[in-house]
């Protein structure tokens, strides 16, 4: 049975089945979603954990030996199997194919977890995937799409309960380059920072950007105020500091649309337009040298 991330808190509210496989491009995710696993087996009494790792010398006996040895507290096991590589050889895809069938391993009182990095399309297809897919539950744990991560940064906040407006959702996108594991950090210290409630767009590029000498929002009050020479340094500066682009051309970009004369508006976004095609390695060109092009164009823009 396939799983999506999103379904497991409700799954693990029922009787855990006797086999979970996760696999995925993001490593937080399914960390996350072995956590819950983990969780859910110790409050439905699986009281030892017994954690195997599958290196170059691992021998699959162990796998065998570890679901067939009963917990040493009498109660049930959980075993926590791990393929670092993903490729468990043609060894081991034997040897995973007849574990799901086998008595000891999958009745009761056992429970096996088994955790991968992303599976190819190839991998996905394989015999022994297969086969641990259709005795359990696999899910697989993807990072959101650049697209929708303002609404799973939306989702984080609202757990610990709290809110932004787009705005805020989309800095913060824009701030951590589609890396979750900096977005669930940047969630966590706006919990800790603020109460519960909503948390406006100054609040959140305070929160996110107080280790930095400089920042965007120093960049768009320099634009807002047509100051060419501060933001040319502000972008030096952020330059300096690494600053991520997609964070650099958010604040340009926002500020290209608050433009009130249309044909000014319309070239600017197009100069965006053309310095995210850049970011994303679909055209060539000095992307911090565009920023600075940009900047020019807003702030000496008449008619704002």
């Amino acid at each position: 049975m396939q799983l999506r991330p999103e379904q497991l808190a409700a799954h693990l509210e029922k009787p855990l089945v006797p086999l979970y496989l996760l696999h995925g491009n993001e490593p937080l995710l399914v960390i996350e979603a072995a956590d819950a696993i983990r969780t859910a087996a110790r409050r439905q009494g699986f009281e030892e954990r017994e954690v195997i790792v599958v290196g170059t010398s691992f021998k699959w006996d162990e796998l065998f030996l570890a679901a067939g040895n009963m917990s040493l507290f009498g109660g049930s096991k959980l075993v926590d199997l791990r393929i670092p590589s993903g490729k468990p050889g043609r060894e081991g895809s034997e040897a995973l194919q007849r574990y799901v069938g086998t008595t000891g391993a999958m009745g009761p009182g056992i429970v096996t977890l088994i955790t991968l990095p992303e599976l190819d399309w190839q991998a996905k297809k394989a015999a022994w995937v297969t086969a641990l897919s259709n005795a359990g539950v696999a899910i697989e744990c993807n990072a959101p799409p650049p697209a929708r991560l303002p609404l799973w940064i939306a989702e984080r906040l609202a757990r610990q309960q709290q809110s932004a407006p787009r705005p805020a959702l989309e800095f913060i996108a824009a701030h951590v380059e589609g890396n979750l594991l900096a977005a669930h950090q940047e969630i966590q210290k706006l919990g800790l920072l603020h109460p519960p409630g909503e948390i406006s767009l100054a609040q959140v590029e305070a929160a996110v950007l107080n280790v930095a000498r400089y920042d965007v929002a120093d960049l768009r009050e320099a634009l807002k105020n047509r100051d060419t020479l501060r933001a040319a340094r502000t972008l030096e500066g952020l330059k300096g500091e690494d600053a991520a682009p997609p964070l650099v051309l958010w604040a340009l970009a926002t500020e290209a649309r608050a433009l009130a004369a249309m044909p000014v508006r319309v070239r600017a976004l197009l100069h965006a337009a053309k310095i995210d095609r850049m970011i994303k390695g679909l055209a060539r060109g000095d992307i911090w040298d565009e920023f600075l092009q940009l900047a020019l164009r807003l702030t000496q823009a008449k008619g704002q």
